[in-house]
């Protein structure tokens, strides 16, 4: 599937090179999953996306809900006339169900300014909204399990942008930039202090003793989607949970492990390298069967 992209409400490929987003970093992005026409968890999605404008001083307009639910339905109407004309050939069953799986991303920029940092308070956001095709994991390491790293580059304290998803992505960019072994899937990344923060791509969880913990978010990190229903759910079924600061160590007596995001869902880990060359190993346990049995009932992935 080729992607589709609209920029303000218009077909274009391209923002201006002095896009406020690219300069500085300055806005916002979400990656949602989208099942046929229906964007999973998009009211979730939205809240955190007005979350982060109000914290980075991007003014979204008060119809930004209808101009994003216009902008997917004027894609997903372009997508369906692109196949209809295609006469060359049938689309199989298999095909077909990779186009209902899709990928929505949806970047908000504070617009297009001159040199220096002070915006100017006219300049109009910039709105781009894409589709892409849904990863395929052949390997399906949803029921498998994977195996991550300890990364060596670390996430800076930034209480201010703490939970949402900026444009600066360059920290995560550096740490994926450490490995290049397939059989490698994620890797884990701790802020300059020494605690557990995130994957790469994801948010952490481990269990033990039926207790379940990931690290708290108010310092660094993104405060994912899956990762706040998997909280919701936890409260719902009475396991406990915890959240705080955490050295890599505690995955030492881990009963189980696994990460989560948008698009993969919960995948276990079973596998990772930590410091002094400790190579521990979990099983995939019931509390991870759970959380994924309770978001695939819901339709989230």
């Amino acid at each position: 599937m080729t992607q589709n992209i609209l920029i303000n409400g218009l077909s274009e490929q391209s923002l201006p090179a002095n896009d406020r987003g690219l300069a500085y970093g300055h806005g916002l992005f979400e990656t949602i999953a989208l099942n046929g026409s229906q964007p999973v968890a998009w009211q979730a999605h939205l809240a955190r996306l007005k979350e982060g404008a109000a914290r980075i001083a991007i003014p979204l307009p008060d119809n930004i809900d209808q101009l994003l639910e216009e902008d997917l339905s004027c894609l997903l109407a372009q997508q369906s006339s692109d196949r209809s004309s295609d006469k060359s050939s049938d689309i199989s069953s298999e095909q077909d169900h990779s186009v209902q799986r899709q990928v929505l991303k949806i970047t908000i920029t504070r617009g297009c300014g001159g040199r220096g940092y002070a915006v100017d308070d006219t300049v109009s956001i910039n709105r781009v909204v894409q589709l892409s095709a849904f990863p395929q994991y052949p390997d399906n390491p949803a029921e498998n399990g994977i195996v991550v790293r300890l990364c060596r580059t670390s996430l800076a304290l930034a209480p201010q942008l703490a939970g949402i998803k900026h444009l600066n992505r360059l920290e995560q960019v550096l740490a994926r930039a450490e490995w290049h072994d397939v059989s490698i899937r994620e890797g884990l990344v701790l802020d300059t202090e020494g605690f557990l923060v995130e994957g790469t791509m994801s948010n952490l969880f481990w269990s033990q003793g039926g207790v379940l913990y990931t690290p708290q978010l108010d310092r660094c990190g993104v405060n994912g989607i899956i990762r706040q229903r998997i909280i919701s759910i936890a409260s719902q079924h009475g396991i406990a949970l915890h959240q705080g600061l955490f050295t890599p160590e505690v995955l030492l007596v881990a009963d189980e492990v696994f990460v989560c995001n948008s698009i993969i869902g919960i995948w276990p880990v079973t596998g990772t390298v930590l410091p002094q060359n400790q190579r521990p190993e979990w099983l995939v346990g019931p509390i991870t069967r759970m959380l994924q049995s309770q978001l695939s009932a819901e339709g989230i992935y």
